[in-house]
């Protein structure tokens, strides 16, 4: 599926179609045309089906609102982490100059003792280190915050290290909402997750800003939640975008992005510890 902004719909094999079609026939040829019942929709039918065989449980069984920022709910949990990736593979706008960024981050967080542990990672020339990558962790321990970079703990730093200490996937891909099942369920990272399907206004993606000539195709999307958890498991998009502002660089590009968000352990506090060399 590729259509200006796609939203993800639920299959249909030809197996199933085939068997309703069977199934259909042959009660029309053991009945008069009395007694023959409203045609049933195939489509709607096949459709349904797995729909309810898959169906998560209340309140996840209709429209949710709760992910316009996919990490929204994580607060409510004793601890977890989780890591988040976005890329853009492109060019400048209207040339032939190559254009390219990536950002991720792994996050850990600890609601018992007001911990969260935050590695990030950024390349590329659309923010500013061309070939070379600039890493960063930075740790809150309640009131206290710490931030290193190359190897040295800042000293000084407090609001820096602060603000880099609660840096939120949200933040960073957004989310989407309202969205509602898609009739699959699997297990994903071991949780037990449902497919969830958005349309494209539902989409809230912080990265990136159109104007009045940009544009931006969504190739793929995938959001699979875990009820047990409140909580978003996995969060997967392809996209496409012409003369879009991409993390705020002035100069508009084109190109794709990926994006990619897994959660993992949710529900387990993680031990939290003074980043080493502070």
């Amino acid at each position: 599926m590729k259509i200006q902004h796609a939203r993800t719909l639920p299959l249909v094999t030809p197996l199933t179609m085939v068997l309703l079609v069977f199934a259909l026939t042959a009660c029309r040829e053991r009945l008069t045309p009395e007694q023959i019942p409203t045609q049933a929709d195939f489509v709607a039918l096949a459709t349904t089906l797995p729909l309810t065989q898959n169906a998560p449980p209340p309140p996840y069984d209709g429209v949710v609102t709760r992910f316009e920022e996919v990490d929204g709910g994580l607060n409510e949990l004793a601890g977890g982490r989780y890591i988040v990736q976005l890329q853009f593979d492109g060019v400048f706008a209207g040339s032939e100059r190559s254009a390219d960024a990536s950002a991720g981050a792994e996050i850990q967080f600890d609601q018992l003792s007001s911990a969260r542990r935050v590695l990030v990672t950024t390349e590329g020339n659309l923010i500013g280190q061309n070939e070379n990558e600039i890493s960063y962790e930075a740790v809150q321990l309640g009131p206290d915050a710490f931030l290193v970079r190359d190897g040295l703990c800042l000293t000084g730093a407090d609001n820096a290290a602060q603000a880099a200490a609660e840096l939120t996937a949200g933040a960073l891909i957004g989310g989407a909402t309202p969205v509602q099942p898609a009739g699959r369920r699997e297990t994903l990272n071991d949780e037990d997750v449902y497919l969830f399907t958005f349309d494209p206004a539902a989409l809230n993606f912080p990265a990136v800003r159109l104007g009045d000539n940009g544009r931006m195709t969504i190739n793929s999307a995938e959001m699979w939640i875990s009820p047990a958890h409140n909580a978003v498991i996995r969060y997967y998009m392809d996209i496409s975008v012409e003369n879009a502002i991409v993390f705020d660089i002035s100069q508009p590009v084109t190109g794709s992005i990926t994006v990619r968000y897994d959660a993992y352990e949710l529900g387990t506090p993680v031990n939290i510890t003074v980043p080493f060399g502070c």
